[in-house]
């Protein structure tokens, strides 16, 4: 009882607002299944974050009248002081494992498309959705301020016309929602800002296999950009931020740039985004992800690109390589032929980035690939092969997976059966 009444008194003030330091108190975080602490949870409480230690308890200090907490494999909640009063200074975290479906700019506003991922997502199969909020195209799909950056070119389609509403009404059908930005791949910004933007040895502008400009990871302008539209995303509602194309072109050309492109500087560039972003993140309690190539697993070095996997791993939540057999056109140590071994180019794939970075499996959360084979023989990648690549996640201890398709089209993935009841039940 003395205890209660200690956490009324310390929480009404808080819940007022007139909490100091002199008020600090201590709360505990708990599974909301089994009652167990949870150690290594994310406290925010007045404009800053603290950590659960082994027996879930973390100290709350300075002003204000909200408690968020979240943590890897549960759902992020929020809650007012008063309630925490009410329940003894005990935060409840609920186990949750994302199974995902990927909508570009476009399937989010298509109807048929968005609606086929929601069949799914109502029959159990799936749970979240990721959602382009900045596409490969540089297209932002929504009214934002912050694309003003990238001038009328970046604002030429609407799929979203209200992003709250959109976040409200999916997360009222309890999907989980992942906002994809795309980074430095980004056309509209490049043609806007071309100070900004990654140049050929003559002067022009580089452009990719695709005819697209990307502009300079060195760049605290552009990295700003990217980081305000993570946080629109945020402040909508969403769950997870999630920074794709997060490195720099991948060419044998010259390139000219910001700076020399050392390996250290270019793993320092992507260091400087996930460290901005996670401190203007703070105050919307979200996840934050990143994509990665799928040989970055494997590679000791920064890929040529920025991305090395020690540098990159303690800045993020979640780290979601890109394990799509396809793409592993060399194949992995004793894989010859990537996708007649979807299994084993997923689980062995997460099993050396773990060996090398030392975290919980649950800190990863693959892309799988859910489309035809366009590097070996051409196989269609359906039921089978999602199969096969969802077990080897799970195997692996994965907080869940995404399948990846370009065209949006899931049918084929083998989720659901004809009566719509959910198949997998080995890898949910």
């Amino acid at each position: 009882m003395p205890r209660l009444i200690h956490w009324l008194c310390v929480l009404a003030m808080l819940s007022m607002g007139l909490a100091t330091v002199a008020h600090a108190a201590t709360i505990t975080v708990r599974d909301a299944v089994t009652g167990a602490p949870v150690a290594d949870a994310i406290v925010t409480f007045a404009g800053a974050e603290a950590r659960s230690d082994a027996g879930g308890a973390v100290r709350l200090e300075g002003q204000g009248d909200q408690v968020m907490a979240r943590a890897i494999g549960y759902r992020a909640v929020q809650t007012s002081a008063t309630d925490l009063a009410k329940a003894g200074g005990v935060v409840k975290l609920t186990p949750f494992t994302p199974k995902a479906l990927y909508l570009t700019v476009y399937g989010i506003g298509s109807k048929s498309l968005r609606e086929g991922a929601l069949s799914l997502i109502r029959t159990g199969a799936a749970n979240a959705l990721v959602i382009d909020l900045k596409g490969d195209k540089g297209l932002v799909p929504y009214p934002s301020a912050a694309a003003a950056t990238a001038g009328p070119a970046a604002r030429k389609l609407t799929t979203i016309p209200d992003l709250p509403a959109l976040a409200a009404e999916l997360h009222r059908q309890g999907v989980y929602l992942i906002a994809r930005i795309v980074t430095f791949k980004d056309d509209p910004l490049a043609a806007n800002h071309p100070e900004w933007a990654v140049h050929r040895g003559d002067g022009g502008l580089f452009r990719d296999r695709e005819g697209l400009a990307w502009v300079d990871p060195f760049r605290a302008e552009v990295r700003d950009y990217d980081i305000s539209l993570a946080v629109e995303a945020a402040r909508a509602g969403f769950d997870e931020i999630q920074f794709d194309y997060m490195r720099f072109p991948d060419s044998s050309a010259r390139l000219v740039l910001a700076r020399p492109s050392t390996a250290a500087a270019r793993s320092q560039a992507i260091v400087d985004l996930l460290t901005e972003a996670r401190r203007r993140l703070t105050p919307y309690n979200v996840f934050l992800a990143a994509d990665v190539f799928g040989y970055v697993c494997w590679n000791r070095d920064d890929t040529g690109i920025g991305q090395q996997l020690e540098a990159i791993m303690p800045h993020l939540d979640y780290l979601s390589p890109m394990l799509y057999p396809s793409g592993f056109q060399y194949g992995i140590p004793g894989v010859r032929n990537p996708v007649a071994n979807a299994y084993a180019i997923v689980r062995q794939s997460l099993a050396e980035a773990q060996s090398r970075v030392k975290v919980a499996p649950m800190r990863f959360r693959p892309w799988l690939q859910a489309f035809r084979d366009y590097a070996f023989d051409h196989r269609l990648f359906d039921a089978v092969e999602v199969a096969n690549q969802i077990r080897a996640a799970m195997d692996f201890g994965s907080d869940g997976w995404m399948l990846w398709n370009a065209r949006n089209t899931y049918e084929n993935t083998g989720l659901a059966l004809d009566d719509g009841s959910p198949v997998l039940q080995a890898c949910a």
